[in-house]
């Protein structure tokens, strides 16, 4: 699930990349909105599934805080961002982190 959350994300990078007008973008938060809850969801089962009983809710929890602290933070440099670097470096930027987090996942599911 988390694998194809990734996925879903970078075609709505690529999306937001081929054309700049007002379809293309809503066609890329709907994308983006699709990945991030596929990913959401899938990685915090992988952090249940990581704990035992006694622990899983303290584990949630925080991970909960830092994904949410990182999201709020990052809405507040948003807009610092977009005028720093522009729209098309910024979603370059997805696809390393994409790469990043995937790599780990496909090569865990081919171990098992």
């Amino acid at each position: 699930m988390t694998a194809t959350g990734l996925v879903i994300i970078g075609v709505s990078g690529t999306v937001a990349l081929t054309r700049l007008d007002l379809s293309h973008f809503y066609v890329s938060l709907i994308l983006l909105g699709l990945g991030w809850n596929f990913s959401f969801i899938g990685a915090t089962a992988m952090v249940a599934a990581a704990h035992d009983e006694a622990e899983r809710g303290r584990a949630q929890g925080l991970n909960d805080f830092i994904v949410f602290g990182t999201v709020a933070a990052g809405s507040f440099f948003s807009g610092a961002l977009l005028q720093a670097s522009g729209w098309n470096a910024i979603h370059l930027l997805i696809f390393p982190a994409i790469a990043l987090v995937l790599a780990p996942l496909v090569w865990r599911m081919r171990r098992r």
